[in-house]
């Protein structure tokens, strides 16, 4: 970015407060169109994630024939079609994915959940471990009721997620624009 003399970074961002607000607040009505149809929000997601594996399996396809060696050329093919029937099937059938995703997602948050705790519990002679403990236990048991709920809670978990993360961008945008035009 090139500025003219006496112009810093922030005070071009300042001036552009008004985009943040409005970009936070577009975010915050798709975030409360996801909240409003829960299904149709993890369906979107479900295909986010199936186009980006179509991408993926494509580009891994392309760069299995750009490997020489035979062996190499034919994982990189199974790779490729690995990822392109995964992508493939969330289209086909978005609730057999969409379970498929929560599951994992409910593993990775026990697991992550287990992490912390253990490292919280491995720096318990400073001060504020608690905290970290129970940052831990919070994300251990998101993870075990996602697993409770299983296979159920999949038809509207991940839109849950996608509507929360949309309003919680939407807010923080809107917040800083506001700030920036205070300043």
């Amino acid at each position: 970015m090139v500025l003219s003399p006496g112009i810093s970074p922030v005070s071009e961002v300042r001036s552009k407060w008004g985009w943040f607000v409005a970009l936070g607040v577009v975010l915050l009505v798709f975030g409360g169109v996801a909240a409003a149809n829960l299904f149709l929000a993890t369906v979107a997601s479900v295909y986010y994630v199936g186009m980006m594996m179509i991408i993926g399996g494509v580009v891994h396809l392309v760069h299995a024939f750009q490997v020489k060696a035979w062996r190499e050329t034919i994982s990189w093919v199974l790779s490729a079609l690995l990822y392109l029937a995964a992508g493939v099937l969330a289209f086909v059938n978005p609730v057999l994915t969409s379970a498929a995703l929560t599951l994992l997602m409910a593993a990775a948050l026990l697991v992550a959940g287990a992490f912390r705790i253990w490292t919280a519990w491995r720096t318990r002679p400073e001060k504020g471990w608690g905290w970290l403990m129970a940052g831990g236990i919070v994300t251990a048991l998101a993870g075990l009721v996602f697993v409770l709920g299983w296979p159920v809670n999949s038809l509207w978990l991940l839109g849950l997620f996608l509507a929360f993360d949309l309003a919680m961008q939407g807010w923080a945008l809107i917040a800083f624009g506001f700030a920036l035009r205070a300043r």
